[in-house]
């Protein structure tokens, strides 16, 4: 990653060189447009998600002379520096350094705000302490866009938000008024998400702030952690390893994917045009279990990976449902005229691609 970050513009590698390409390309004019000149500030900007938004707008405003300026938020300056120096030396970027759960003495005038940080809660994190630091960033990202006299807010959400879904729902939809079990501690991100988008609403109105939230499923794509514990990246991991791929948990759980540069295009057109205090389902219409999806990747990898399910794999029987994590994206599709660019397929190839060519390095 370091040697690609640390390339100009013209040396980008070829996979992330055509998906900027590609966003700059499929993102409408009037995004563009209505992004030129502003200011924005971004918490989560060294993460997966954000990583990807830093380099939509850095690629286009070179692109297309925006004049955009960008204040990111990280607790550590120097290792992002270090990571990412081509973004972090960018004349548009301005890192800070802060934590999203210690802002009050923060200012600054901005246009945008964009909420991104989306780690996932570990199964280790303290549930109480990982609930709280979401509900609390959350709150103190949304006074300092009030003290910066910012119009629109982006909050990047989770699918998290709706709970367990009904295994007879194909795909759940933003009116869907599910919510993650109070039963379940390891439940923390979901409800901290929720109630964060509970904040946003409430605090806006109250701020004068036009939000709009980003309810993301499950990413595939460059930049992925692959010490994630998530199964596109833990089958990826496996194959390049030269390892097995081997699933752990019930292969007939359901998920979909979408490719990173797609879900940028997505979250751009929703900070310049969504509809104000909307919620909007990010992620792929197009079930796959998660037995289907270690197949996949080992095709892509053209040698035939062998892939191995646990005994803990087993199909189940029947009174017991397998989980279902799958959106329901047709409002973003109407509203703003989106779609899944990208299939699953090439997705996986892109982002075996990646991985082999930073092994490569």
């Amino acid at each position: 990653m370091t040697a690609l970050i640390n390339a100009p513009p013209s040396q980008v590698r070829r996979i992330l060189h055509e998906d900027l390409q590609f966003i700059a390309q499929t993102t409408s004019e009037d995004v563009w447009e209505r992004l030129r000149g502003r200011r924005l500030f971004i918490t989560g900007g060294t993460g997966f998600v954000g990583c990807w938004l830093l380099e939509a707008l850095v690629w286009a405003n070179h692109k297309f002379e925006l004049g955009v300026h960008i204040d990111v938020l990280t607790r550590r300056p120097d290792a992002f520096t270090l990571k990412a120096p081509r973004l972090a030396n960018d004349p548009s970027i301005r890192l800070i350094q802060g934590d999203m759960n210690d802002l009050a003495s923060m200012g600054g005038q901005y246009d945008l705000v964009v909420h991104a940080a989306t780690d996932v809660v570990s199964p280790s994190s303290d549930p109480y302490v990982a609930f709280d630091a979401i509900v609390n960033g959350t709150s103190q990202v949304l006074d300092l866009a009030s003290r910066a006299g910012a119009q629109r807010f982006l909050y990047v959400s989770s699918g998290a938000v709706y709970g367990r879904q009904p295994t007879d729902m194909p795909g759940m939809a933003e009116n869907y008024c599910g919510a993650p079990s109070i039963d379940d501690p390891r439940a923390a991100y979901g409800h901290g998400k929720r109630v964060s988008e509970w904040l946003v609403r409430s605090l806006a109105r109250r701020h004068g702030i036009e939000p709009v939230i980003a309810r993301l499923f499950a990413l595939v794509g460059p930049y992925l952690p692959l010490d994630a514990r998530f199964a596109a990246s833990t089958f990826i991991s496996d194959a390049l390893a030269g390892r097995p791929i081997t699933v752990t948990g019930d292969r007939r759980t359901v998920r979909s994917y979408i490719y990173c540069a797609d879900m940028a295009v997505w979250l751009l057109t929703l900070l310049a045009k969504g509809e104000a205090f909307g919620a909007y389902n990010v992620g792929s219409d197009q079930p796959i279990t998660i037995g289907e999806l270690a197949s996949r990747v080992s095709e892509r990898f053209g040698s035939g990976m062998p892939v191995n399910c646990l005994a803990s794999s087993s199909t189940g029987s029947d009174d017991e449902p397998a989980e279902r994590y799958v959106p329901d994206t047709q409002k973003i599709r109407s509203d703003l005229g989106l779609q899944l660019y990208t299939s699953l397929d090439t997705a996986l190839a892109r982002t075996i691609s990646w991985f082999r060519e930073e092994q490569a390095l």
